[in-house]
């Protein structure tokens, strides 16, 4: 296992467009790429969808569903990529995701439309962890912060262009064809990245033996987190009774989904994994509120509150650029506290547009700053978790690592979710209701940076 020293000093040598990673650089990247564009083709896509399919009622469930079945499917090819390389899961996940646009695509109902989001959800869960993996495997240690920076990077123009083009072609010719041009740009990229895989030759371990029962409990995790994000939508008598079983479903399988340690926030790995978790659910619990904050209390368009977030990428970039470059001299826990910190800030100040004297622009600020901040701590975490694994261990802490990724999310997100349908008042009235909302992230991200020195490992005691 490779520790990184305290002083984090990185070699310069090589790069990831060299002759010997450039193929392989450009097909994980296209792969993210193409991912990046399903997921904001499908934001903007979806009213129209459920519309055509009468399913408005079933709205949440379109992202339910695909968020439920990738926290199973992490899980599962966490082992496949441990006991027999990533290009098996790689392979299946690229597979099903292809298969669940297309059943997505020419869904003759909201329950086959349904099905196909459950279906793309394996095949996106699959792939990342799957992704990880390679760039562990595939790329030395050195290399690791840039690949990272060029995964963020794979966002850009998705993030920018991806809403324009999906909301043109939904328009102009049907929402249909936002899930036939996905279909369209992964044949060629898996064509290409596939060959270089084999002739990588990344090896799985035939003699990992994963958890008993991690299946069980990663399907127990799915069904609590689904019933948890139910609850939170429905808010009727029977929310109670679905959250509860939603958490206990949670409590019996999560902790041994996780490093051992790391709800106690055992120093290295565990702590790493919590720590995703953490400012993945305060940042994106947040942003689900911030167009709605605008629109509502400041009477913006919905066009306008959306320019708010269209730069969330470029921000992400910039902050993932900056980890990644040889000239920054910061350890990767500085660094962990640093992108915290500024997430911490990003989140309050953003806030500040409540009050009617201050532009609505500075919103575009502090939220850059913030998506800034997770640029710099989700690469630096995922620096550190490939680091501080094995080989044969990279797939399964890459799963936990995607796990407590979409828990955090889900747990951050239905929490600000229900406190918003408990304090929702009317249009123009809810600026309590919001400032409890930023409040409630902020401590979140706070906590996050002051359990962020706990990423380094405890040191060795001498004999």
């Amino acid at each position: 296992m490779t520790t990184p020293a305290p002083d984090d000093v990185r070699s310069t040598g090589g790069s990831i467009f060299d002759v010997e990673h450039r193929t392989l650089t450009f097909g994980v990247v296209a792969v993210i790429t193409v991912a990046a564009f399903e997921a904001m083709g499908v934001i903007t896509a979806m009213p129209v969808t459920v519309r055509d399919l009468d399913g408005l009622s079933l709205y949440a469930w379109t992202f339910t569903a695909f968020v439920v079945t990738s926290l199973f499917a992490m899980v599962v090819a966490g082992e496949s990529a441990d006991r027999h390389g990533p290009l098996p899961p790689l392979l299946a996940g690229a597979g099903l995701f292809a298969a669940g646009t297309m059943v997505a695509g020419v869904a003759p109902s909201i329950l086959w439309f349904l099905l196909g989001r459950a279906v793309q959800g394996l095949g996106s869960g699959a792939v990342i962890v799957a992704v990880y993996v390679v760039i562990g495997r595939g790329y030395p240690d050195h290399m690791r912060p840039r690949m990272f920076t060029a995964l963020s990077g794979a966002w850009i123009v998705p993030g920018l262009l991806g809403p324009a083009v999906a909301g043109t072609v939904t328009d102009t010719v049907g929402w249909r064809w936002v899930y036939i041009g996905v279909l369209v740009l992964m044949v060629p990229i898996v064509a290409t990245l596939v060959p270089r895989l084999l002739s990588l030759h990344l090896p799985g371990n035939p003699d990992s033996r994963p958890q008993p029962g991690r299946k069980r409990r990663a399907l127990m995790a799915a069904v609590g987190t689904g019933l948890l994000q139910y609850a939170g939508q429905r808010l009727d008598r029977w929310s109670l009774v679905l959250l509860a079983v939603g958490l206990v479903l949670l409590a019996l399988s999560v902790p041994r989904l996780l490093p051992v340690g790391a709800l106690r926030l055992r120093r290295g790995l565990p702590t790493v994994v919590m720590e995703r978790g953490f400012v993945a659910g305060a940042f994106f619990a947040a942003e689900a509120f911030i167009p709605l904050m605008l629109v509502n209390e400041r009477g913006l368009s919905s066009a306008r509150a959306g320019l708010t977030i269209s730069g969330t990428a470029v921000g992400w970039f910039l902050g993932s650029w900056y980890q990644g470059r040889p000239a920054t001299k910061r350890s990767r826990p500085s660094l962990v506290r640093l992108g915290n910190l500024v997430v911490t800030i990003g989140i309050a100040l953003t806030a500040v547009v409540l009050i009617p004297a201050v532009p609505t622009a500075v919103s575009v600020l502090t939220w850059g700053a913030g998506a800034f901040g997770m640029g710099v701590v989700m690469a630096s975490l995922g620096v550190l978790l490939l680091d501080l694994s094995p080989a044969a261990e990279q797939g399964a802490n890459s799963a936990a690592f995607q796990v407590a990724d979409s828990l955090g999310v889900v747990v951050a997100t239905g929490a600000a979710g229900a406190v918003f349908a408990a304090g929702h008042v009317a249009p123009g009235q809810d600026a309590v209701v919001y400032l409890v909302i930023f409040a409630a992230a902020t401590a979140i991200a706070a906590f996050a940076t002051a359990v962020a020195g706990r990423v380094r490992p405890q040191p060795p005691v001498p004999a």
